[in-house]
């Protein structure tokens, strides 16, 4: 074996590295470190920025726990989650496009009759989504669930709160695919910022705020899931969102209605906002196949 030397580590590591059995962790192990070599070559960090920069990754670790996730937030800021996600769902034309999940859904959330209130009282203007959800021929799709989870009408999710099943809750589409949300109306809101990533994006001139939106993670038995996101159009946040999770055929309009009969039949005497959305799934590639 030659001994080390600058100019031949590089090639050492990734042969040392080729000796693992099982082809997938030696392919992506070989990558990992010739990339991460290349990086460390074009850089040339000093011991000291090495040590930051170890520092700054065992602190984003400390920052993790059951409902908050600082490392999803930091592949978040840096297009790494979406790039993840649009490798791993290429849509068909015409089916609902993802988007990252973020670091906040909290799974077993409470189930609602059709239309009724997820926000429970939390401070926002009503909103109500409805829509249908349906295949890419148009059919509806009955019984599918519908996963929200949402910030309320003061940009705070339910781990910045701390109270528990607060702005989320689980739906079902109707025979027919359609359903209908009660909930509050989100805005645009800051990434949190108290810790290892907020830190770093102190140090930048990037927009650390997130477009209102809420999130949807939709599946129906025979069909793709699909982890996405409403976007409120016009917000000011839309073209700069943080995390680089606006697409725009998720944008959509939040119509603002003086008061009057809500579409689940409530008569509001307040304003409130109505959303209107079709979810469209593609199916599962087992189902493909059995048809």
């Amino acid at each position: 074996m030659p001994y080390v030397t600058e100019h031949n580590l590089t090639d050492l590591a990734i042969e040392r590295w080729g000796n693992i059995p099982d082809p997938r962790l030696r392919q992506v192990m070989m990558a990992a470190i010739k990339h991460l070599h290349a990086f460390v070559r074009e850089v040339e960090p000093t011991p000291q920025e090495w040590f930051a920069a170890i520092d700054w990754l065992t602190r984003v670790g400390k920052m993790c726990d059951d409902k908050r996730q600082e490392f999803i937030l930091a592949s978040d800021v840096m297009g790494v989650s979406m790039l993840v996600d649009a490798l791993n769902n290429r849509m068909p034309s015409g089916a609902t496009p993802s988007t990252v999940e973020g670091p906040f859904h909290i799974p077993n959330s409470q189930e609602f009759a059709d239309g009724a209130d997820m926000a429970r009282g939390a401070p926002g203007i009503p909103c109500f989504v409805t829509g249908t959800v349906r295949d890419l021929d148009g059919k509806g799709i009955g019984n599918a669930m519908l996963d929200l989870w949402q910030t309320d009408g003061e940009g705070l999710y339910e781990a910045q709160i701390g109270k528990d099943q607060y702005m989320r809750g689980v739906y079902h589409s109707r025979p027919d695919g359609g359903y209908c949300v009660r909930t509050v109306a989100p805005i645009g809101y800051t990434i949190p910022m108290d810790g290892p990533v907020g830190e770093l994006m102190q140090k930048t001139r990037i927009s650390h705020m997130r477009p209102a939106h809420i999130h949807f993670a939709v599946s129906a038995p025979g069909y793709k899931p699909v982890i996405t996101h409403l976007f409120q159009r016009g917000c000011e946040y839309i073209e700069t969102d943080v995390v680089f999770g606006v697409k725009e055929p998720l944008i959509t309009d939040f119509v603002k209605k003086d008061s009057g009969v809500a579409p689940n039949g409530e008569t509001l005497t307040t304003p409130f906002y109505e959303v209107k959305y079709d979810f469209v799934l593609q199916k599962a590639a087992s189902a493909q196949k059995a048809a």
